[in-house]
């Protein structure tokens, strides 16, 4: 079966690009291991809204109705990207997974480069590939001594649906990142006895709006600055713009907002963990360092005994499978080239998805599908 592009995944990144190529003459075939578009939007816990404004969000040629609200809910996302694929007439092939691009042997220069190996055992060969199985794929699973004989129940994050089942209940939440200090914050909500919260590197935590205007508006004007100047300025708003929990056993964050997004470590949104924090409903702990039988060994050598660990320690791409032997993987396992920059090494290959950026993911995922489908179109 040949096709002029292959685009893995179904999710925001992959039909951006289809539907962006579909503008321009060219008729995608989208391939995904999940029988819906979205797939990761569907498992995503419940509390999760959107952390960018609708009008920013969306994605080539068909925008966020104004149903859905300004902050747009985890299932209207689904929504969404349903209506979306549909309105864009995106040709979808659910249900089996691609497994690996390889070379195709006997490539020409206007044939078939690449094939597609599929879960099916079937083959696809297409002239390019776009890969936007996206950023947070592959769950960092933990690896604490004395893990295999914690009597306590562990929960993955990408598990976690809402704190209900846990209503009475003390709960460790390791991970400062937005996903776990949201789980902190509904796990409180929703009921838990105790809820602690383990800290290795203090978040910069910042409001979603100020006077009006979202984060992200100062993500879009510092995005292209060089990172020490914002991490200088940010430093200095700080003092006004971060809140202060020191009190509270949550220590300051470092002057290094921007250094730790290029890392992949975006700023956290408060959605009601700093209130929940001055509350008390929850409490910064010293990070992890092991388990043992019923209780959590920390790093200031005080224990806590919880019912439930949930672990929210962020996640890799998972790319090696699908890509690791064509040698466009870096040190993190992420792509060399993002977007519509040409591979020396595998042309016609593309990665969209695969950075965190601080001016906002779906905005440059549509930003990315637009410079994509040009260079597809040109080549």
């Amino acid at each position: 079966m040949a096709e002029d592009v292959v685009v893995v995944g179904a999710g925001p990144g992959g039909l951006a690009v289809a539907a962006a190529l579909r503008q321009r003459g060219v008729d995608a075939l989208v391939v995904d291991r999940a029988a819906h578009v979205g797939e990761s939007w569907r498992n995503h816990y419940d509390r999760l809204h959107l952390h960018t404004p609708r009008g920013w969000s969306h994605l080539p040629g068909y925008r966020i109705p104004r149903r859905f609200g300004r902050w747009v809910a985890r299932a209207d996302v689904v929504r969404y990207l349903e209506e979306y694929a549909e309105h864009h007439h995106v040709r979808l092939r659910l249900g089996t997974a691609v497994e690996r691009v390889d070379v195709l042997d006997g490539s020409g220069a206007d044939g078939p480069r690449w094939a597609a190996h599929l879960a099916d055992g079937s083959v696809v060969t297409a002239r390019h590939v776009v890969v936007a199985t996206g950023y947070n794929h592959t769950p960092v699973e933990p690896t604490w001594p004395g893990l295999e004989t914690f009597t306590g129940e562990l929960v993955l994050a990408r598990d976690y649906r809402t704190g209900r089942p846990w209503a009475g209940r003390d709960v460790l939440v390791v991970g400062t990142g937005n996903t776990g200090t949201e789980i902190a914050t509904d796990l409180a909500e929703q009921g838990a006895t105790r809820v602690w919260l383990a800290v290795r590197t203090p978040p910069h935590i910042l409001s979603r709006t100020r006077f009006g205007v979202p984060a992200q508006a100062t993500g879009i004007a510092v995005r292209r600055l060089p990172p020490t100047v914002v991490d200088r300025v940010a430093g200095v708003l700080a003092a006004v713009q971060e809140p202060d929990l020191t009190e509270h056993g949550m220590p300051r964050a470092g002057r290094d907002l921007y250094s730790r997004v290029l890392e992949g470590r975006i700023p956290v949104q408060d959605v009601g963990v700093v209130a929940a924090i001055r509350a008390g409903r929850v409490e910064p702990v010293a990070a992890v360092e092991s388990l043992d039988g019923a209780e959590v060994v920390l790093a200031d050598r005080t224990r806590v005994a919880p019912d439930v660990v949930v672990v929210a320690t962020g996640y890799r791409a998972g790319l090696e499978p699908l890509v690791g032997h064509l040698g466009v993987l870096g040190e993190r396992g992420l792509p060399v080239t993002h977007g519509a920059e040409p591979s020396d090494v595998a042309p016609g290959l593309w990665f969209t998805g695969y950075t965190n950026p601080i001016s906002g993911m779906l905005r440059e995922l549509a930003i990315d599908a637009e410079k994509i489908a040009r260079a597809v179109t040109r080549a």
